[in-house]
């Protein structure tokens, strides 16, 4: 006998008859694209992104005029009027704040970053620094959401869900997308990492990003629990998708069968985690190349080293959250530990990769959700004093999968506060009025998506009665980054 609830029948009747229109959830599994849309430069991507905001001006984006005008105000008609966070808003003065340590030239391209960089510094002729990116989200989960998923609001599916959505897996005992997190070993100031950050929205819940923790079990109940063998959970997972089937066919609901191939793959995991996991396999000069931390469970080094073993192992798209860069009143002394902790691994995993012949068709990014003022928050005399977040130019760096190496895009204004065209006159865009020089949030996104062969505009799901897309209505392929 059937137990059919109103929702029950609005679900199935609805969803069946209507599914084409988007008011069934059925459809959005089997929506959008499948498979590249043209022909690819990358078929992986590990993205780098470094919660609390890097500092674009102590790291990326050289200033001269910061150190000449050194505590001096930010003169009125540069800052435009600007939005500010609450932090910094009712100061009486803005004082202007020179980098932290000096700069210097790397590699046979010249390229200039910080001597906190050395290791990146080291890679300077294989990535491409992009000075003139903005975004109009000015506080840290916002800004991460749009980063992630397109949105400042929570509840689109992100990136990886989408590379997943149209481009699969290349192994069938590892999911397409994968998440590791990090955080500085002070957790002086660290921001939360939400889990909407690798949701999958309303794409099916099998395109969700799988995060690997740090401590105890990388994933949570993937072993046996005592007394069950490995044969004992086979003949469980193989009845749970009998009875799934007997249930899909009476409710029609494509969710249910997300979940009967969440759990063969887990039943596959369980012999791909642990092998994963063990780093008895490399060689030492590849674990010394990750740096002093790379044993450390958790730590960023080890994380980045996995993200290799992940990539060379067919993930399709992993992620690598770290947090720990917002530094409002201690940026003198947390700036140089996040740098110390960050820039061998994220240097290693683009060597590691070259060395293995996987950088050429890989998507390698590292960024944060915005920058920081080039002005100071609180008093640059006093001991404990920093920079505010900002989103009207930062800096961010790509490599590989046919990105130029050696080069820059794009520029800020002398005080690293806006975005200037090639002419050197200030820019105020949006991304609703975009100017080419000028590189918003989904304009990576787009660019990050053409690697992979998928064009941005394309790749969408109904849902509700309206196709999404990842970068929403907006967004342009930044071709100058490409070879």
């Amino acid at each position: 006998m059937s137990h059919a609830t109103r929702r029950d029948f609005l679900r199935t009747a609805l969803g069946a008859s209507l599914g084409g229109l988007g008011l069934g959830r059925g459809a959005l599994a089997r929506d959008g694209a499948r498979g590249p849309h043209f022909a690819p430069r990358a078929r992986r991507v590990v993205w780098m992104l470094h919660g609390g905001a890097p500092s674009h001006v102590d790291l990326f984006d050289r200033k001269p005029r910061l150190e000449s005008d050194r505590g001096q105000e930010l003169p009125a008609e540069v800052r435009g009027g600007q939005r500010l966070t609450t932090m910094t808003a009712g100061q009486a003065k803005f004082p202007l704040l020179p980098s932290l340590r000096p700069f210097r030239r790397y590699g046979e391209c010249g390229l200039e970053l910080s001597t906190l960089l050395p290791h990146t510094g080291s890679i300077a002729d294989r990535i491409c620094v992009v000075r003139s990116c903005y975004s109009e989200a000015i506080n840290h989960a916002p800004a991460m959401t749009l980063w992630l998923t397109g949105h400042q609001q929570p509840g689109r599916p992100s990136f990886g869900a989408w590379v997943a959505h149209a481009l699969g897996s290349e192994n069938d005992s590892l999911p397409a997308f994968l998440v590791l997190t990090s955080r500085d070993r002070e957790n002086s100031c660290g921001q939360l990492l939400y889990d909407h950050y690798w949701g999958s929205g309303f794409l099916s819940s099998a395109l969700q990003g799988v995060k690997l923790h740090g401590q105890g079990d990388p994933v949570p109940y993937l072993s046996n629990p005592p007394g069950i063998s490995a044969a004992q959970r086979a003949e469980l997972v193989s009845d749970l998708r009998a009875l799934n089937e007997a249930h899909l066919h009476e409710l029609h609901d494509p969710e249910i069968e997300a979940r009967t191939r969440q759990a063969e793959l887990a039943l596959r995991m369980q012999e791909t985690v642990p092998e994963l996991q063990d780093l008895s396999t490399e060689p030492e000069h590849v674990l010394a190349l990750y740096g002093p931390d790379v044993r450390r469970r958790g730590s960023y080094a080890q994380n980045c080293l996995l993200a290799r073993r992940l990539l060379e192992r067919g993930a399709r798209c992993v992620q690598l959250l770290h947090a720990g860069w917002d530094q409002h009143r201690n940026l003198p002394t947390q700036l140089e530990i996040q740098c110390r902790d960050t820039d061998q691994p994220s240097a290693a995993l683009v060597l590691d990769l070259k060395q293995r012949g996987l950088l050429e068709d890989t998507l390698v990014v590292w960024g944060g959700e915005f920058g920081r003022t080039p002005f100071c928050q609180g008093d640059p005399n006093a001991k404990e004093h920093g920079r505010d977040h900002h989103g009207n130019a930062f800096s961010i760096w790509l490599a590989g999968a046919g990105i130029r190496g050696g080069t820059s895009f794009g520029a800020s204004d002398e005080w690293g506060y806006n975005v200037v065209d090639r002419s050197g006159h200030i820019l105020r865009p949006t991304k609703d009025d975009p100017h080419p020089d000028a590189v918003h949030v989904h304009d990576v996104q787009a660019t990050m998506l053409h690697t992979l062969g998928l064009d941005h505009e394309r790749l969408t799901a109904r849902f509700q009665g309206r196709d999404f897309r990842l970068t929403d209505v907006h967004g342009q392929v930044v071709r100058p980054l490409l070879s």
